[in-house]
């Protein structure tokens, strides 16, 4: 077994930012809620335009309250 499979979740963020930039879209592993800066978070009153790395330490998934490290990078996508 992997180092990596024993932290988390394959593709789990894990707190490494160097793996996200400003417009990254993470999503929770748990319950799939997905962050996007471009609309922020209501429920922590995270303003729209705040990358994920710029999230308070002690912000957790508004859905199911999931651990802010266990989120995922989602890939870039076509719109």
């Amino acid at each position: 077994m992997s180092r990596n499979s024993e932290k988390g979740f394959e593709g789990s963020y894990l707190g490494d930012n160097s793996q996200i930039d400003e417009n990254t879209k993470m999503e929770c592993k748990i319950c799939w809620y997905v962050y996007d800066p471009a609309i922020g978070d209501d429920f922590w009153q995270v303003l729209p335009g705040t990358a994920f790395a710029h999230l308070p330490s002690e912000w957790r998934c508004p859905n199911c309250d999931g651990d802010k490290e266990q989120f995922m990078v989602i890939t870039n996508e076509s719109s």
